[in-house]
């Protein structure tokens, strides 16, 4: 095997053709491509309406204090994350605690509202979920509100949550 060494003149086009090469390699990768049928005829409308149901769902059952029927709408596995705060909590399990130590009694959960719900489907699988909730809480607790951001992916039960990023609003 020989190794020809490149002159210092030479380095700087043929890292230039390299690069190109490279470029042009990662583009005929990437040229657009027609949507998947199955994307095609998704009906988008039903879809968000069906994510708008889970998260009605999910605001009844906190209403009527059941946690775990909460819950039951986010994937249940170690691959969700929950976020809140500078807080970062991963799989079902560790998050399901998270709400029960956060919210350890009625008068803590209080009444949930969702507004401001903005549905975007992304794909026949993924979707992205920006809305703002309110509890309104009485006796020893103060109102909280924020924002959250939802990655919701859909299993063959219906839409879930893989990845949940909520913010309480500052006072």
């Amino acid at each position: 095997m020989q190794i020809t060494m490149v002159p210092n003149e030479m380095k700087g086009i043929f890292r230039a053709t390299l690069l190109t090469m490279l470029f042009a390699a990662v583009l005929s990768g990437c040229e657009a491509q027609p949507p998947a049928a199955e994307d095609v005829q998704m009906d988008t409308a039903a879809e968000r309406e069906a994510i708008r149901a889970v998260l009605m769902g999910q605001q009844d059952a906190w209403n009527s204090g059941d946690i775990e029927a909460f819950m039951a709408d986010y994937i249940q596995s170690d691959t969700l994350r929950f976020t809140s705060g500078a807080t970062v909590q991963y799989g079902w399990d560790a998050t399901l605690q998270r709400y029960y130590t956060a919210y350890p009694d009625r008068g803590a959960m209080g009444e949930l509202t969702f507004s401001d719900l903005t549905v975007d489907i992304l794909s026949a699988e993924w979707a992205l979920v920006f809305g703002a909730f309110h509890l309104k809480r009485d006796g020893d607790y103060e109102d909280v509100g924020g924002r959250y951001t939802l990655l919701m992916h859909r299993e063959a039960d219906g839409w879930k949550v893989l990845y949940d990023h909520t913010s309480r609003a500052e006072s």
